[in-house]
C-alpha cells in the first residue's frame, strides 16, 4: 500500500492565480521539479540558518544551525487554481485571494456526520476559542457546539465510504488538511473531486443547524460596513478588538512566541496580541490612526514570531479584527470575523430580542453614575442604607480561583439580590459579567460553605445605616436573585438592542441557565452614566523606548 502524505490545500478565488495571489516581498522562490502535475508551479521557502536560543543559553560549543523549509504548489484545475502548502508558507497568500470556507465546507460534505473527532470553535463576542476532541468517533451533539453563540472554524472526521479511496480523515477550516496516498500525477484528479465537493450543498441536510449566519457578498454593503468599522477604528472605540484568527499551539509555541507588526514601520516585539499595541506602534511610527484606510488595514500585518523575530505565522490586521454593528434600517446585525463580513438573520435577531426584553428592568433602585470607574460607583452605592459593596471580594474556598459574589448586594423582598455592575457595552467585558453572575449563584448553591463566606463578607462590609440581620437572613433563606446593571449613556428604552450581538447571545444563554435551570429570578438594565466625557488623549510619538517584550 502506498504511504499517505499530508497536504494542506487552499482554493483560490476565481480572479486569482499564481501571479497575483502572493503578498509582495514574500519569502518564496521558484524551483525546478521533475514530478509536477501539468501546468503546476512550484515555489519554495528556504529560511535563514541560525542557532537555537538554547545554544548560547547553555554555552554549547558545537555548531548547531536550523532553518525553516516549506513549499507551495499552484495547480490549475477546471478553470480554478488550487494551492498545496507544505510547512509554514500559507501566510504568503493574500487574505483576499482564497475561499475562506473551502476547507470546512468540503469537509462537511465528505465526512460521515456520525464519525466526527474534533472541532475548533470561536465565540466572536468574547474571542474565546475552544478545541474539543473525542476519543471515539461521534456526532456533533457530543461536542457541545452552540450554533447560537459560536462559529465553527474547523472540524475533523472520518470520510464517507465513497471517498475512502483517496482519504480516510479530513480536517476543514479555510484550508483542507488531508493525508492521501494519491501520487503526484493524480493530484489534478484529486483536486477536481474536491472542487465538486466544495460546490455541493448537501451538508445543509447532514448539519442543519451548523450555520445560522450567512456571509455578506454584496460589494456595496461590504463597502458600507468597512466605513462603519473605520469610524470606530479612528475613534479607538472599545468595539474594535484584535486577536489571532487561528488557534495558537501554546504547548509548543508559548516559550518563544512574540508579536510584531509588519508593513507599517519598524516594530518592536510585543508579549501579546492587543489592539492597543497596534495603535501604539502606529503612534510611534508617526502614522495616523484616525487616517487609517481599509487598504492599510489589509496591508499591515500581525505576525507571530520566535525570539529572533522570524515570522512563524502572520495575518493582516483586517483579518485579525473582531467587530459587530447593527443596521437600524434593515434590522440585521453584521459582524467581522477573519476578514469576512457575516449577516445574522433578522428573524434570529427578532427572536433574540423577544427572549431578552421581558427580563429588562428600569433599575430604579440604583442611582445614576457620576464616576468614571465602576469600582468608585460600587463603593459609593455601598455607603447607602441597605446596600453592601462586595466588589473585588470572593466566596470561593481558600486556594481556589476567586469568584466574586456580586458588586453590590441588597435584600429585596426577602431575596438575596446579587447586582453585577459594568461600565461599557464592550462585548467581551459584558460576556464576562454575565458569566460571572451565573458562576456566583452556581457556587453559592453547590458549595455548602459558600453562603457562610457570603454572610461573613456582608457583616464585614455592611455600613452602619443598614439592617445587617435582614441582609443576612436573605442569604440564609437560600432565595437568590441576579441583576445585571450596565452603566452607559445609551437610551435605556432600547433595552437589549443596546448590547452588541454576541453580548445578547451571551446574556440569553446565562438567563436561560439562571431562570429556567436554576429557577433564580434574573433581570438586566441600564444605569445612566452622567460623568463628563473625557477629551481624547493627545497622540504623542515616544522615542527610544525599549522592546515591549523586555
Amino acid at each position: 500500500m502506498a504511504p499517505s502524505r499530508p497536504f494542506s490545500i487552499y482554493l483560490l478565488k476565481e480572479s486569482f492565480d499564481a501571479l497575483n495571489a502572493l503578498e509582495a516581498n514574500n519569502s518564496l522562490r521558484s524551483a525546478d521539479a521533475d514530478n509536477l502535475p501539468t501546468g503546476a508551479t512550484l515555489l519554495v521557502h528556504d529560511g535563514p540558518r541560525h542557532s537555537p536560543w538554547w545554544k548560547a543559553y547553555f554555552g554549547v560549543q558545537r555548531t548547531l544551525l536550523q532553518s525553516s523549509k516549506g513549499a507551495m504548489v499552484f495547480l490549475p484545475v477546471d478553470e480554478r487554481v488550487f494551492v498545496l502548502c507544505f510547512g509554514h508558507v500559507a501566510h504568503n497568500l493574500k487574505d483576499e485571494s482564497y475561499e475562506y470556507d473551502f476547507g470546512i465546507r468540503t469537509t462537511l460534505n465528505c465526512v460521515d456526520p456520525q464519525k466526527l473527532k474534533n472541532t475548533d470553535t470561536v465565540e466572536p463576542g468574547s474571542a474565546r476559542r475552544q478545541r474539543t476532541q473525542h476519543a471515539l468517533e461521534t456526532d456533533l451533539t457530543y461536542f457541545d457546539f452552540d450554533a447560537d453563540s459560536a462559529v465553527l472554524k474547523s472540524i475533523t472526521g472520518k470520510v464517507k465510504d465513497e471517498h475512502a479511496d483517496i482519504v480516510r480523515h479530513a480536517t476543514g477550516a479555510s484550508s483542507l488538511r488531508i493525508s492521501t496516498p494519491v501520487p503526484s500525477d493524480e493530484l489534478t484528479k484529486l483536486c477536481s473531486r474536491l472542487l465538486v465537493l466544495y460546490q455541493d450543498d448537501s451538508y445543509l441536510t447532514s448539519f442543519p443547524d451548523i450555520q445560522k449566519i450567512a456571509p455578506v457578498r454584496d460589494p456595496g454593503r461590504i463597502a458600507d460596513l468597512n466605513t462603519t468599522l473605520l469610524a470606530d477604528v479612528h475613534a479607538r472605540a472599545d468595539s474594535v478588538r484584535l486577536t489571532t484568527p487561528a488557534l495558537i499551539d501554546y504547548e509548543h509555541d508559548n516559550d518563544s512566541l512574540y508579536v510584531r507588526f509588519l508593513n507599517a514601520g519598524r516594530s518592536m516585539l510585543y508579549p501579546d496580541v492587543a489592539i492597543e499595541h497596534y495603535y501604539q506602534h502606529l503612534d510611534e511610527s508617526g502614522l495616523s490612526v484616525d487616517g487609517l484606510t481599509v487598504e492599510q488595514l489589509k496591508s499591515h500585518r500581525l505576525a507571530l514570531t520566535d525570539e529572533f523575530g522570524e515570522v512563524r505565522q502572520s495575518y493582516t490586521i483586517f483579518k485579525s479584527l473582531h467587530f459587530d454593528t447593527a443596521d437600524g434600517t434593515s434590522g440585521s446585525t453584521f459582524y467581522l470575523n477573519e476578514g469576512n463580513w457575516y449577516e445574522v438573520d433578522s428573524s434570529y435577531i427578532s427572536d433574540l430580542r423577544a427572549r431578552l426584553d421581558p427580563f429588562w428592568s428600569d433599575l430604579a433602585f440604583l442611582a445614576d453614575c457620576p464616576q468614571d470607574l465602576e469600582g468608585d460607583y460600587n463603593a459609593d452605592m455601598g455607603k447607602k442604607s441597605g446596600f453592601v459593596c462586595l466588589d473585588r471580594t470572593s466566596v470561593s474556598p481558600k486556594g481556589q480561583t476567586g469568584i466574586e459574589p456580586c458588586d453590590i448586594y441588597l435584600a429585596d423582598d426577602g431575596k438575596a439580590t446579587l447586582v453585577h455592575v459594568k461600565i461599557s457595552t464592550d462585548s467581551s467585558l459584558l460576556s464576562h459579567l454575565f458569566n460571572q453572575g451565573t458562576n456566583s449563584v452556581e457556587l453559592l448553591r453547590s458549595e455548602d460553605s459558600a453562603p457562610g463566606r457570603l454572610v461573613k463578607l456582608i457583616r464585614t462590609k455592611a455600613n452602619e445605616h443598614s439592617d445587617v440581620d435582614a441582609l443576612v437572613a436573605a442569604v440564609h433563606s437560600g432565595n437568590y436573585a441576579v441583576v445585571f446593571a450596565i452603566i452607559t449613556r445609551k437610551d435605556p428604552n432600547e433595552k437589549s438592542l443596546n448590547l452588541p450581538l454576541f453580548s445578547r447571545i451571551s446574556l440569553a444563554r446565562n438567563i436561560k441557565a439562571l431562570d429556567r435551570v436554576m429557577r433564580v429570578p434574573v433581570s438586566f438594565g441600564f444605569i445612566k452614566h452622567t460623568a463628563p466625557r473625557k477629551p481624547p488623549k493627545p497622540k504623542t510619538r515616544r522615542r527610544g523606548q525599549p522592546s515591549a517584550a523586555s
